[in-house]
């Protein structure tokens, strides 16, 4: 007789928060944490490119401003990639205008939250993309 036994953390979404500021991922980490997300951190787009091939996440909370490699390039790049299920991506950034959006939106980006944003903010973006 087996018996499996199931723990939370095999139920629980993952997210990969993108950004060149500890600070905003510090802060990303724990909301993520609170609504009972799994959180991995890349400070750039290539180290989040590599850790997306490595091991995809259900959703990426991505930057648009950063060093190494931009939120866009990294946009890009996910997506002429050979990951399997593309996670979905919110991006989170200062820039508010529209043309800023759209194109984040035909770069492949799911939503897109303004910084700085609290947790009933993030929380509303992540079920507009299905994942809270």
């Amino acid at each position: 007789m087996f018996a499996s036994v199931l723990t939370q953390g095999d139920f629980m979404k993952t997210c990969l928060v993108v950004d060149d500021s500890k600070v905003i991922r510090k802060v990303a980490r724990h909301i993520l944490e609170t609504l009972n997300f799994q959180v991995s951190e890349a400070c750039d787009g290539r180290e989040a490119l590599d850790s997306c091939l490595a091991s995809a996440p259900d959703v990426i909370l991505l930057d648009w401003n950063m060093p190494v490699m931009s939120g866009m390039d990294f946009l890009r790049a996910l997506r002429d990639s050979s990951i399997p299920t593309r996670p979905k991506v919110v991006f989170c950034t200062t820039e508010n205008g529209m043309a800023h959006i759209r194109a984040a939106i035909e770069a492949g980006a799911d939503e897109y939250v303004m910084k700085p944003f609290d947790r009933e903010t993030l929380e509303s973006k992540l079920q507009i993309v299905g994942m809270a």
